[in-house]
């Protein structure tokens, strides 16, 4: 099984990598030629460690559930704010990005 992550892991990064090196170098810096391929990979690393953290916050909320039913209106008040909260920060990352990357 982690071979097989390895192996995805190494084939996403070649396939992000193609569109970096597409293009001429413009009359920018050669920095300056690295930011959409930065931008992509602080993307994807931010969406993948935000599903992370949304998948550990519903399971844990999952599982209090399955012990104590009684406690549903905090639980499910505190787990909709906690995913608003990890959501948010794929949206900054997302935001970010825009804003750095001019294409």
């Amino acid at each position: 099984m982690q071979k097989l992550q390895y192996l995805f892991m190494s084939l996403a990064a070649l396939l992000l990598a193609t569109p970096a090196f597409a293009q001429e170098a413009a009359a920018a810096s050669p920095a300056a030629q690295w930011v959409p391929l930065a931008a992509g990979l602080g993307m994807a690393l931010a969406a993948g460690l935000c599903g992370l953290g949304q998948g550990k916050a519903t399971a844990s909320a999952t599982e209090a559930l399955a012990r104590n039913p009684g406690a549903r209106p905090g639980i499910f008040i505190f787990l909709i704010l906690g995913l608003a909260f990890i959501e948010s920060l794929a949206l900054f990352t997302f935001v970010i990005i825009f804003l750095k990357v001019k294409a």
